[in-house]
């Protein structure tokens, strides 16, 4: 059949190079790199390694017509109109229109976080929230919001005690679900102390939806994505078929997560298996199975339109011409689901000669797959990272306090890889820095060859890092576009964001602020890949 040969050609070649980095990944964190406050790690029993989980590839009907539709043999293809896309560029932006949309949902508000902060801010949209809650109270406007067990439990004020009093007022309407990583469980639960006990894994995605309105980012509920912490933000405007995907897929982490009740305890949906008491293997593949499920049973759907589509050679009825196309891509490592990686990895790896790819990450930890890939591909990469006063952990106390300059000691290796091979003209990185501010900003986009304009983005939660990778649950979409207006609203969005940025030296690194101790140094290779 075409579309596997087509899926073949473009996973050959560096593509298998990229398979075998993964593998070299995986056989460094067995030869013992753990963290020396996280010895606990070697008394639990590892993740199984992830089987292959590509969906069949069956649907061969034409679609887009990009050359980036080989990524609707894995996931669900949704086309959609460009008009329907709007490009938030700032937190207080992206805070006005959460609650915008909040104050206007009629059927649905579902809310995928790693937490809710505790702040003002944070109880006003929580207040918004009952607000809805109260003026729908004859309709049938459901709530669910899913958080991760270890950061939402954090201090005696936390995620958890903002919202029981919606709990406690909406029991039937309102739904709270905590994911608890499978692999913290046993001894290294025991021994873990709280915040330490966050790097083993998280639940990462930030999915934020109203009824047939999708935000897509990689912030945070909390006060500073709402006002310091520059990240990025796309809205999906009444896409009914993206909104339900998007739904179906917290709803799927929701029933097998932990659900909070009105009393602050927490339970297990019945007939689910408990994620750090139970059988972790069938935890997993349970899991696995329940959010497959929503990814295949969408991707089947999506060919099916497509083939009635194909066949009465117009668009399905009520609906404008396609000229955007989004992919949905999940990554749960812990779950054995790999798709954000692979497409990922396939996207680098068929990048072509004079294509430009800007990569942007608030915390620059390649895995070694993504670096091998930079460094030994056709295409210009320009990386932004944020300088060591934008990071979210600048200033932090202990333990914590080392992280920016152990990101200083990644990086620094990194640009010498660069000028070690010769690649210093077509790898570049650039540090972001605004005052008072912090930077946590991740995707890429991608310029075809002669082109001003990229007709490629991935917009979401992953990092490009170890843990986006192996540990936390990530999601974004890829978002391929031939409309000239929408390619310039991205172009404007990276230019926004690459315009507070400096480019990286030799003299960098020569700066007194990029001074790295030699425990930093030593420690880093120890504990990288749990940050």
């Amino acid at each position: 059949m075409a579309a596997p040969a087509v899926l073949w050609r473009r996973l050959r070649g560096p593509g298998l190079i990229a398979l075998l980095a993964r593998l070299c990944d995986r056989n460094r964190d067995r030869a013992g790199r753990t963290p020396l406050f996280l010895l606990a790690p070697l008394v639990a029993p590892s993740i199984p390694p992830a089987a292959n989980q590509r969906p069949a590839l069956g649907c061969v009907c034409p679609r887009g017509a990009h050359r980036y539709e080989w990524v609707g043999n894995l996931v669900p293809e949704f086309g959609i109109s460009s008009s329907r896309v709007k490009i938030l560029s700032s937190p207080a932006e992206f805070y006005q229109v959460m609650k915008a949309q909040v104050q206007n949902a009629k059927k649905r508000i579902t809310m995928a976080s790693l937490y809710l902060g505790t702040g003002a801010l944070e109880q006003e949209l929580v207040d918004c929230i009952e607000e809805t809650l109260r003026r729908t109270d004859k309709t049938d406007l459901q709530v669910s919001v899913l958080l991760d067990y270890t950061r939402g439990s954090r201090g005696k004020k936390n995620s958890r005690t903002m919202l029981l009093p919606l709990l406690r007022r909406y029991p039937d309407r309102m739904r709270v679900s905590l994911f608890h990583t499978p692999s913290l469980r046993g001894l290294l639960r025991l021994l873990t102390p709280e915040r330490f006990n966050e790097t083993i894994g998280l639940q990462h995605m930030k999915i934020y939806l109203f009824d047939d309105n999708v935000i897509l980012s990689g912030a945070n509920l909390s006060d500073s994505y709402f006002t310091n912490r520059q990240d990025r933000y796309i809205l999906l405007q009444g896409c009914s078929e993206v909104a339900n995907f998007f739904n179906e897929l917290v709803a799927a982490v929701g029933d097998v997560s932990l659900q909070l009740e009105p009393d602050d305890t927490i339970y297990v949906e019945e007939g689910v298996e408990h994620p750090y008491e139970g059988d972790k293997t069938k935890y997993c593949e349970a899991a696995r199975q329940r959010v497959m499920n929503v990814i295949e049973t969408a991707r089947h759907k999506q060919c099916e339109l497509h083939s009635a589509s194909f066949q009465s050679r117009e668009p399905a009825s009520g609906t404008e011409p396609p000229d955007t196309w989004v992919y949905p891509l999940i990554q749960m490592k812990p779950f054995g689901i790999q798709i954000d990686e692979l497409v990922t990895e396939t996207l680098l790896t068929e990048a072509e000669r004079g294509d430009r790819l800007h990569l942007t990450t608030g915390y620059f930890n390649l895995t070694q797959g993504y670096m091998d890939l930079v460094l030994g591909t056709r295409a210009d990469y320009n990386i932004l990272l944020a300088s060591p006063e934008v990071n979210g952990f600048f200033g932090a106390k202990g333990i914590a306090g080392a992280i920016p300059a152990a990101y200083v000691h990644i990086e620094h290796q990194f640009y010498n890889e660069v000028y070690k091979q010769g690649q210093q003209r077509r790898v570049q990185l650039r540090e972001y820095f605004r005052d008072h501010w912090t930077f946590h900003a991740k995707g890429l986009w991608l310029y075809p060859a002669g082109k001003d304009m990229p007709c490629l983005t991935l917009i979401g939660s992953p990092n490009f890092g170890y843990r986006s990778v192996h540990r936390d649950l990530e999601a974004q979409i890829a978002l391929v576009t031939e409309n000239q207006d929408l390619q310039q609203q991205l172009h404007q969005e990276q230019q926004h964001l690459y315009e507070r940025s400096s480019e990286v030296t030799p003299g960098t690194f020569q700066h007194p602020s990029r001074y790295v101790k030699l425990w930093v140094k030593l420690v880093t290779p120890l504990i990288k890949n749990f940050f």
